[in-house]
């Protein structure tokens, strides 16, 4: 089989012990890419970005697209309102966790989970999903048999614009912080929560 006929694991999240599978924590882990390695995940239109999530001394990661608004109008025409989106370009938006969290309030166990939202003028409903291995479209009736959970969050209004989407993480304590994604000048917080 040649590489190109493959889809790529690039790092893993589980490691197989004694006991099965176990998690391992996400300094061990990468993203996941689909036909592609790292480097040229990093000449794609949309370069894969990651973002580290520090909770209580360990480290939780998110992988996502960057695409740019290059001129063009994003919210509500490139990201409709009321459709599911990937939250990102190529592969889907995910989240790897090496701990139990809440994120957005959704209770989650360590594991790796997709991320996607339903985008709104006013509010985003952003829906966690078991299946994080897929690229990141369509989101239809068989990825969302996977969903495990979702919750809503506010729009902010930024006073100027951001090129290129970005998530980054704001801590708030030892235990819980903000992942802050940012395009155009539209801004939403996600709270996420360590549990133990």
């Amino acid at each position: 089989m040649r590489p190109r006929d493959t889809w790529f694991l690039v790092g893993l999240l589980w490691t197989v012990g004694s006991a099965g599978f176990s998690p391992v924590t996400a300094q061990q882990a990468s993203c996941w890419l689909r036909n592609a390695t790292p480097e040229e995940a990093a000449q794609r239109p949309s370069p894969l970005g990651e973002t580290h999530i520090v909770l209580g001394g360990e480290h939780a990661l998110l992988c996502y697209g960057r695409p740019k608004m290059n001129d063009r109008q994003i919210m509500g025409a490139l990201v409709p309102f009321g459709q599911p989106w990937r939250l990102g370009a190529n592969e889907a938006t995910a989240l790897h966790l090496p701990f139990r969290a809440a994120v957005g309030g959704v209770e989650l166990e360590a594991g790796s989970y997709s991320i996607y939202a339903i985008p709104g003028e006013r509010e985003w409903e952003f829906v966690l999903n078991r299946n994080y291995q897929r690229w990141g479209i369509p989101i239809n009736d068989a990825v969302r048999a996977d969903d495990v959970g979702s919750f809503r969050r506010p729009v902010e209004t930024l006073p100027d614009p951001v090129e290129q989407l970005t998530f980054r993480w704001e801590p708030r304590g030892n235990g819980a912080g903000d992942l802050i994604l940012e395009w155009e000048r539209t801004r939403i917080r996600i709270p996420v929560e360590r549990k133990n």
